[in-house]
């Protein structure tokens, strides 16, 4: 139970990583209050989470800032205090070369990975500092820490990120707080699975030989789990994890060299 009496909000938290480390924060006795674009989805998963008081869920969609600050509002006006914020929601557009992004694909990316995870910690910030406590845990990504054809604007709005994460750690560390990101790898999640084919095809690739390729890129030849992503998560949530900030880590195997 080591996040017993803990409030967290996870963006994007009804599935793939965001939702793993839902269920793991309320293993280890948090509060989680969920952030998603579908009221359906939200309410599916709280009842897949079964966790009744302890779970919540605000409807919203991270490219509006309207409606990242809504989610900070609503989880310290239901539970009266927000300990950690975990900026997870994010991902990418069709795959295509910079000359072939348009001005609309760009901001669209930026919005959904880098202006959210802004506009999220800016509204957090003044209640974890007044608190002289809070976790900030961003979601990144191995491609933050080197680059991909095709997927430029992802690319670099995950360096931004990655960043972004290592300023706000040098401004509040002597308040309480920490700040740090986490870098998956490839990680097979429905949305992967959902998008994949389309990426891959992007590549001259199938499906498969792309999930191939990606693992052979990796120390371990394998994709990263859910599981693995979640139990950083939980350590950087958590007092263990108190002495870690500024930090981006990679969870992907060993693909980034650092």
């Amino acid at each position: 139970m080591r996040l017993d009496g803990r409030v967290a909000a996870v963006t994007g938290g009804t599935r793939g990583i965001g939702k793993g480390i839902a269920e793991a924060f309320l293993r280890e006795g948090a509060t989680v209050v969920l952030n998603g674009r579908s009221p359906e989805k939200g309410e599916r998963t709280l009842k897949e989470l079964d966790a009744g008081d302890r779970a919540a869920f605000v409807p919203g969609d991270v490219t509006r800032k309207a409606d990242v600050e809504r989610l900070i509002d609503e989880t310290v006006s239901r539970y009266g205090r927000i300990d950690v914020l975990v900026n997870n929601a994010g991902g990418s557009s069709d795959p295509a070369p910079v000359a072939e992004t348009t001005d609309e694909e760009w901001d669209l990316v930026l919005r959904w990975n880098l202006y959210s995870t802004f506009w999220a910690t800016r509204a957090a910030l003044p209640h974890m500092t007044a608190r002289g406590h809070g976790r900030i845990i961003n979601i990144s990504s191995v491609e933050g820490k080197h680059g991909k054809p095709g997927i430029g604007p992802y690319v670099a709005a995950k360096h931004a990120v990655n960043g972004l994460t290592k300023s706000v750690a040098r401004e509040v560390g002597q308040s309480g707080v920490t700040v740090n990101a986490i870098c998956p790898g490839l990680v097979i999640t429905d949305v992967v699975r959902e998008t994949g084919p389309a990426a891959a095809a992007a590549m001259g690739l199938t499906y498969e030989g792309m999930v191939d390729l990606f693992a052979q890129e990796s120390s371990l030849k394998r994709p990263t789990t859910v599981e693995e992503v979640a139990a950083v998560a939980v350590l950087l949530a958590s007092d263990e994890g108190g002495g870690i900030t500024g930090a981006a880590i990679s969870v992907d195997g060993g693909t980034a060299a650092y």
